[in-house]
């Protein structure tokens, strides 16, 4: 339903890497033009004029310039940093109108806080895209106000999914989004940066063992997903008793590898929710 987006403007407050993958999904994909696009920020005048000239979008960090493009706007994109969000939304809430549609990427912002700061009940979405989003693979958590109609949904729906895939959930759902694909990238990061180093160790060269990690994570997660079967029923099918896997993965288990990373992510997934209830307070 890409007719959703025809003819709405689009403000993006914040134009940082996030930002700039939803003006491009959004453009790679046809679902809204350049002119429907404004992106602001307070004062990386060098980062507009990338932006601008890159995708063609309308670009300002001039102050009555800014306020013109917010009180226009359909939707407004909020996509600055979290430390700058308190004053940002206080800073747009006279520009403000009820009917305008809210989508906020800001990690551990809850819509009650940004409906506080606005002083406002406009409808409001909720997302938690990823890092990958920048190249077209990213996943996106989601979920809306009480005021957020069919049509609004869809309009989100369509920009998230122009930039990867979008999980719906409840709110209270939205910190443990976050822990599993918000922060997930780097787990995995993470994981091939020891695997190649185990190569290098064994004796590989850099490329080698970079290249080898690389494949073998994309040929795992292209076996999940076209397969559908569970990841544990892949991973015994690959584990022989006996054999090299069962030797490796009781090594990792006697590290406690699974509960080491659940902890992990409950813990990033608290610290969302920390860094949500420092916004706005003193």
């Amino acid at each position: 339903m890409k007719s959703s987006i025809v003819g709405q403007q689009i403000c993006f407050y914040g134009a940082g890497s996030i930002a700039e993958a939803i003006v491009r999904g959004l453009l790679d994909k046809n679902i809204a033009a350049p002119e429907q696009m404004t992106l602001l920020n307070r004062q990386n005048q060098a980062r507009l004029h990338e932006l601008e000239a890159r995708y063609h979008v309308q670009t300002t960090n001039e102050p009555t310039a800014k306020e013109q493009a917010l009180r226009e706007a359909s939707i407004i994109v909020l996509a600055m940093k979290p430390k700058d969000a308190a004053e940002a939304l206080m800073e747009i809430r006279p520009l403000v109108n009820p009917q305008q549609l809210i989508i906020s990427v800001i990690a551990g912002l809850s819509i009650g806080t940004m409906q506080e700061l606005l002083e406002s009940h406009n409808p409001i979405v909720r997302t938690m895209p990823n890092t990958s989003s920048t190249i077209g693979l990213g996943a996106t958590g989601m979920c809306f106000s009480a005021s957020v109609n069919a049509i609004q949904q869809q309009i989100a729906l369509n920009m998230f999914e122009a930039i990867g895939v979008v999980s719906i959930v409840e709110e209270k759902q939205m910190d443990i989004v976050t822990g599993v694909s918000g922060s997930g990238p780097a787990y995995v990061y993470y994981l091939i940066e020891s695997m190649i180093e185990a190569g290098i160790q064994g004796g590989l060269s850099t490329e080698q063992a970079r290249n080898l990690t690389i494949q073998t994570l994309i040929g795992a997660a292209h076996m999940v997903q076209s397969t559908g079967e569970n990841p544990a029923e892949l991973r015994r099918k690959v584990t022989s008793p006996g054999g090299t896997t069962q030797a490796a993965i009781e090594t990792l288990q006697s590290f406690h590898f699974t509960e080491a990373l659940i902890t992990a992510i409950h813990r990033a997934a608290d610290r969302a929710g920390e860094m949500g209830a420092l916004i706005g307070r003193k």
